[in-house]
């Protein structure tokens, strides 16, 4: 409990505040004195937490689970402790010769290799309590007050109002896609041909035959760099926007630590209002056999917490009886039934007059009804049922995992979903990671449904009038080295530059930003980190990076570490 003098201090600069207000209201007739007041000094302690100007107040805060107070230094210096510190993209190695040095060679942080992995998936006893009512999309939907600090996101204009985020997990080789090489030596260049494109002096590879025609509605960007080499970090990276808790690591998994992915700012920030999940992810959470950490972190609420870790469609969305789990209820209940059960629910939570039991199942009782909502809606059904979409436009897309999960995305943005991640699916041969057959494994498995289901997806967008304010990101975690492994015609880990695309959304339209050397190895024009690219894509959204959210712990962290990309953008 805070010391007399200590409230009479803070409640002398502290205006009233609905939070307290409610307190006073709600419980005053109810409660205890003594609990009442206990509630109002939490419900003043995490104002005042909460409030930039007493950073450098010398008030003492009160925080009932530590033996001692904090002043705003100690508050600080655990808010940096936390990962508030913004780390920048360390220089890459010098280049001098197309002898490229091994990734290990690059790396100041020893990766382990793989002989196993492991998944995590623990959480306490309350956070499952929370998700479960919507555990099988790992959908949570509590959007608690969590306020922002130095807010300027009402400021920006939105010129995307939803995304779609195609994550090519793995690494795409970049001198095989988007960023040719064909007058360089044999042993980098490679096997496939460049090809002009919608855009004069713009080439690809020839093996994106059909988006080669549609470079007139995209960026491409050919100076990604960053320096890890490491799948599980370097994807924490690309998909929050912030580097991870360990850096250079495929042995760390998920964390409460992890920024939250961008579609988990986006349910903070934008929650939907109409039943629909403002996050979803398919086909399944990025993870990879040969590492030791397994699932990628970077993929959920992070330290927002579970409640805003999306709704996960599982599964092949391709197979004719596929359908989401969250809507296919069990043969004996209907939804007559189900409704019964939403209301025996009501009378007994109705029941509980306890203040611990009211603060424990007010977030439940909100999920509990939204999930009810979702599975008895019509609308969402219909937002999720592939089969309303004529065979035609199944071909176009693609009569396999990627191109029904991209069908899918464009389904759920035209229902009012805010960002669609589609991580590239577990096709039992290591995704992009091409380090051996990297030239058959890409013609024939990798670029054909990729360049298909994207052309399908910007053609049917931009038809429908929705290109303009959907913005769509293809990338990788990293790129693949210059120099071909002659034993087994792979291309390795690199970091050091790589592609990627931004389309629609307010994006230039028939541009490449940046460029590499003669080799591909590095920048030489124009540096983009992962960090700049989500950037990008949240100031597109009318979400600046530079703007801060609280923890669960009332801990302030910056949005995003990197710098929008604003010769690309409309503004």
């Amino acid at each position: 409990m805070l010391k007399k003098n200590q409230l009479s201090a803070a409640t002398s600069v502290a205006e009233p505040t609905l939070a307290t207000t409610a307190i006073v209201n709600r419980l005053a007739n109810r409660l205890p004195v003594r609990v009442a007041r206990r509630a109002l000094a939490y419900s003043l302690r995490s104002w005042v937490e909460s409030r930039p100007r007493f950073l450098n107040s010398p008030l003492f805060i009160h925080v009932p689970s530590r033996n001692t107070p904090r002043n705003s230094e100690e508050i600080l210096a655990d808010s940096s402790r936390a990962g508030v510190c913004y780390n920048t993209v360390a220089p890459p190695p010098a280049y001098s010769t197309p002898t490229y040095p091994s990734v290990a060679s690059n790396v100041t942080q020893p990766i382990e290799h793989c002989s196993g992995f492991q998944r995590f998936l623990n959480g306490n006893r309350r956070q499952i309590l929370q998700a479960g009512a919507l555990s099988m999309l790992g959908l949570g939907l509590d959007h608690s007050p969590n306020p922002l600090f130095g807010s300027s996101a009402g400021a920006l204009p939105i010129r995307a109002k939803r995304c779609i985020f195609l994550f090519m997990w793995g690494g795409p080789s970049q001198l095989d896609t988007f960023d040719m090489k064909p007058d360089a030596p044999a042993e980098i260049r490679g096997e496939f041909k460049p090809i002009p494109t919608a855009v004069p002096g713009i080439q690809i590879c020839e093996h994106f035959s059909k988006l080669s025609k549609l470079t007139d509605r995209l960026t491409i960007l050919r100076s990604l760099a960053h320096d890890d080499p490491a799948h599980l970090s370097s994807g924490h990276a690309t998909l929050t926007g912030n580097p991870a808790p360990v850096l250079k690591s495929d042995d760390a998994p998920p964390s409460q630590k992890d920024s939250p992915h961008l579609g988990s700012l986006i349910t903070k920030l934008r929650p939907s209002t109409d039943g629909l999940p403002s996050f979803v992810a398919m086909p399944w959470k990025a993870f990879h056999p040969a590492a030791p950490g397994g699932e990628a972190p970077g993929q959920h609420g992070g330290w927002l917490g579970p409640s805003y870790s999306g709704a996960l469609l599982q599964g092949d969305l391709n197979h004719p009886e596929w359908k989401p789990q969250a809507f296919s209820l069990p043969a004996e209940m209907t939804l007559d039934r189900l409704e019964s059960r939403s209301q025996l629910l009501k009378i007994l939570e109705a029941q509980h007059s306890s203040f611990h039991r009211v603060a424990e199942t007010g977030t439940l009782s909100n999920q509990q009804i939204q999930a009810f909502e979702m599975l008895s809606s019509p609308k969402v059904k219909q937002a999720f049922d592939l089969s309303q979409e004529s065979s035609e436009t199944r071909d176009r897309y693609g009569r396999n995992i990627h191109g029904q999960c991209i069908l899918m995305a464009r389904r759920l943005v035209e229902h009012g979903v805010s960002l669609v991640s589609v991580n590239w699916h577990n096709d039992g041969q290591n995704f992009w990671d091409t380090h051996g057959n990297n030239f058959n494994r890409l013609k024939n498995d990798l670029i054909p449904p990729a360049d298909a289901a994207l052309c399908a997806l910007i053609e049917d967008l931009e038809a429908r009038g929705m290109l303009d304010d959907t913005i769509i990101a293809w990338v990788g975690e990293f790129g693949r080295k210059p120099q071909i492994t002659a034993a087994n015609a792979g291309r390795e880990h690199w970091p050091y530059c790589y592609s990627g695309i931004l389309a629609g959304g307010g994006i230039a339209k028939g541009a490449v930003y940046g460029e590499s050397d003669r080799h591909g190895a590095y920048p030489s024009r124009n540096p983009v980190s992962p960090q700049d690219y989500a950037a990008t894509i949240l100031h597109q959204m009318g979400i600046s990076p530079e703007d801060t959210l609280l923890d669960r712990e009332n801990r302030p962290h910056r949005i995003g570490s990197g710098k929008p990309i604003f010769e690309i953008t409309s503004g």
